[in-house]
């Protein structure tokens, strides 16, 4: 497998993963609605300061933008945190994934899935998803 940098995303394509280098900017992919802390604070009925803790604890994932921290909304589902990310997360953060690279490959389609593994995720196809984030560190 090439050396990968931080702007290489894996695509699969077919067996081996294939890597193709992108600019951010260049990625039509990522979450349509976008929470603020104190939103997601809201939603899950907690305090903003472990909104924080669960960014930090890498079980939920979140981007500053514009000096805001934001979550993807597609993250937090009937007053929770979907159940598998914090393990997806972990998975890739071991495959040595930074926080913006692990929300592009979340966010980025996968035709075995189908869609994206966020998606995935949010239904009832974690098995795969984990199975693929698992297979990055290898």
């Amino acid at each position: 497998m090439p050396e990968r940098h931080s702007r290489c995303l894996p695509v699969f394509v077919s067996r081996p993963w294939t890597w193709h280098c992108v600019g951010v900017t260049e990625l039509p992919v990522g979450p349509a609605e976008w929470l603020t802390v104190p939103d997601v604070a809201e939603r899950l009925g907690i305090p903003v300061n472990r909104v924080h803790q669960l960014v930090r604890d890498h079980a939920l994932i979140a981007v500053r933008e514009r000096g805001v921290l934001r979550v993807p909304a597609d993250f937090i589902m009937e007053g929770a945190v979907v159940k598998h990310l914090p393990g997806v997360l972990t998975l890739l953060l071991d495959a040595g994934y930074n926080d913006d690279e692990a929300l592009r490959w979340l966010y980025t389609a996968d035709e075995s899935l189908p869609g994206t593994p966020a998606e995935a995720l949010r239904g009832n196809r974690a098995t795969e998803v984990k199975r693929r984030a698992q297979a990055l560190g290898f």
